[in-house]
């Protein structure tokens, strides 16, 4: 099997994982707040991060960051997975999973956007009519397509969803400063975010757990923010062009809401796919266009 094919079947694999971690999201949050979802993640995903490392012989990496980048693994940490992940799974306890799902695949946008400040780039007409298009599709989920009577099921958990968005892109350009693996990097971010996330649960939560709970924070953490990373990197790093193993992605939110369909039981409503597909577009369409090479200011 070349390079290519192994690309391609490493990113379609990330693809159908992350299609279920809005299905899995839900049936944890059954079981457990979000803070213990949170704290049972972390635990795993540094479980899987850490075999990951030991199977590629990596983990002496570890013992090889300085001070610079153990400090911004500690920030990053406090940002994904702490902040991100807690202001995320409170989203998807307030909202349908149909409606969480497609507002935070728009952090792509926002990571365009939030470019120009922190990076210097140049805001492009594609980006603005991009914008548009998204957050037309972004109204007509959240609104159920009603634009007349403007009505959510939950404004602090649209609110919530598009600030994980925020949050997702400061972090991926926050991390445009790590000159370390990027593996051992997460790894040590999640291991610094353990501490703050078990306090979290102690004094807002508790650890009881059902197994059930366990089984599904497993999940949760080893696929979502642990393996599934490992597979994309490795599609990213073998493919021959970028922009074939990225628009991958957009095969995601459409398996999302098949599964959510037929496992969590909702009935899809009649804007939710039309919204999808906006979303989809805009992103789709800002994608396409080559940002223009400039350095940040």
């Amino acid at each position: 099997m070349n390079n290519q094919r192994k690309a391609t079947m490493f990113g379609l694999l990330a693809v159908l994982a992350w299609s279920t971690v809005a299905t899995v999201f839900k049936l944890a949050l059954q079981r457990m707040d979000h803070f213990q979802l949170l704290f049972l993640a972390n635990i795993f995903s540094l479980a899987a991060l850490g075999l990951v490392l030991a199977v590629q012989g990596r983990l002496g990496l570890l013992l090889k960051a300085d001070r610079k980048q153990l400090g911004l693994c500690a920030g990053l940490g406090l940002i994904n997975p702490f902040l991100y992940y807690l202001v995320l799974f409170k989203a998807y306890a307030l909202l349908p999973a149909q409606v969480a799902q497609p507002l935070n695949f728009t952090w792509a946008l926002t990571l365009a956007w939030l470019a120009v400040p922190i990076l210097g780039q140049r805001l492009r007409l594609r980006d603005g009519l991009a914008g548009l298009v998204c957050y037309s599709g972004v109204l007509v989920i959240t609104t159920g397509g009603n634009l007349r009577s403007i009505q959510m099921d939950s404004g602090l958990g649209v609110a919530l969803a598009l600030g994980s968005t925020l949050i997702w892109a400061l972090y991926w350009l926050a991390n445009t400063r790590m000159k370390y693996d990027p593996v051992a990097g997460l790894f040590l971010g999640f291991l610094f975010a353990l501490p703050p996330v078990t306090t979290v649960v102690w004094f807002f939560s508790n650890f009881q757990i059902s197994p059930s709970g366990w089984a599904l924070g497993a999940y949760v953490g080893a696929l979502e923010m642990g393996f599934t990373f490992v597979l994309w990197l490795s599609a990213m790093r073998l493919t021959a062009s970028t922009a074939r193993i990225a628009n991958l992605i957009f095969l995601s939110p459409f398996l999302s809401l098949v599964i959510i369909h037929f496992v969590l039981g909702e009935h899809l409503r009649p804007a939710t796919v039309p919204g999808l597909v906006l979303i989809v577009a805009g992103l789709w369409y800002q994608s396409t266009g080559k940002n223009p090479k400039e350095k940040s200011a």
